[in-house]
């Protein structure tokens, strides 16, 4: 079994031992149901050494909550990545959040951002990921009683720590396998978090801007902004 795919799994079972109260009502692991297309993308991209690996929060509901890839918009995973497998359910689905799997309509903002700027840069994924990954840091989607996403760093302080021993660990072991010269945080949270988990023994951490359309900077143009962010990490594109 590929080191990533053992990586990920362990992340799984020790995530779902977790217990989340209110606000939080729905949790979602798309590592177990949407394992098949999750390891597809590990085993058919996450070949080391990686030159960067890029960090994301945590599945986006539209994103690697449908398609079990990070920051995994439908059209791009299926259609410039090449990967497309079944989708189970999660237990206990919140009936405002569907997982559809391939079949979902809605696309995801921050994934077509990321990904669109992947293609247009690089072409084809072979080349994208011939020096780069993508992970996210933490698996799981939470979501509120009305649907709304509740963010991880947003939990109580006992849930929070717990399952972020969970998420550093496993960042340490992909980080590891991958042997990254740089980490990129996508956003603040995730590069607060991986630098608190690889310490300063790790390789470089830096940070680039959220693509999310939460972010007025980001809608003013995500691409040329993160191209700027990466360039002054030394990264030449």
């Amino acid at each position: 079994m590929p080191e990533l795919v053992k990586v990920s799994r362990s992340l799984s079972r020790a995530v779902s031992k977790l217990d989340f109260g209110r606000p939080v009502t729905h949790v979602y692991n798309p590592l177990q149901y949407a394992k098949r297309p999750h390891e597809l993308y590990l085993n058919r991209f996450g070949a080391s050494p990686k030159e960067a690996v890029f960090v994301g929060m945590n599945p986006g509901p539209f994103g690697m909550g449908q398609t079990g890839v990070p920051f995994g918009d439908v059209g791009f995973v299926r259609d410039w990545m090449g990967i497309e497998a079944p989708v189970g359910r999660p237990p206990g689905e919140h009936p405002k959040r569907p997982v559809l799997g391939f079949a979902c309509e809605r696309s995801e903002v921050s994934g077509s951002r990321l990904w669109g700027w992947a293609q247009d840069r690089f072409g084809t994924p072979e080349k994208f990921f011939s020096r780069f990954f993508v992970l996210n840091y933490c698996p799981l989607i939470f979501m509120e009683s009305t649907g709304r996403n509740r963010t991880p760093d947003k939990l109580s302080a006992v849930e929070r720590a717990l399952l972020l021993s969970a998420c550093d660990e496993a960042l340490r072991a992909s980080i590891e396998i991958l042997d990254p010269k740089l980490v990129v945080g996508v956003g603040v949270w995730a590069t607060k978090r991986a630098r608190a988990a690889l310490g300063n023994e790790g390789p470089k951490v830096g940070t680039v801007l959220h693509p999310s359309p939460a972010s007025p900077k980001a809608n003013r143009g995500w691409a040329p902004q993160a191209e700027s962010d990466l360039r002054g990490l030394g990264l030449e594109l």
